[in-house]
């Protein structure tokens, strides 16, 4: 494990000293399963996941030029 120090919000402090009492998991433990389950929510190691996600994110853009003008670009200039 890696040392790291971060600041915190006093009332997130308070929370997680609170939680802290609760289960009597530490501080430290309660802030690392935080941070493994962000990560796990925000990071897909999966491509394919990655790909399906970004599915169709260009698809109401209208500022974008259609496939057919810029094929028609690229043959006019091999040519």
């Amino acid at each position: 494990m890696i040392r790291t120090q971060i600041y915190l919000e006093e009332s997130a402090s308070k929370t997680i000293r609170s939680i802290a009492l609760e289960t009597g998991k530490k501080q430290s433990e309660i802030i690392r399963d935080a941070v493994a389950e962000y990560l796990v929510k925000h990071k897909s190691h999966d491509p394919k996941s990655r790909l399906r996600h970004a599915r169709g994110i260009w698809r109401d853009r209208d500022d974008l030029p259609s496939i057919d003008s810029l094929r028609n670009e690229w043959e006019r200039r091999w040519d």
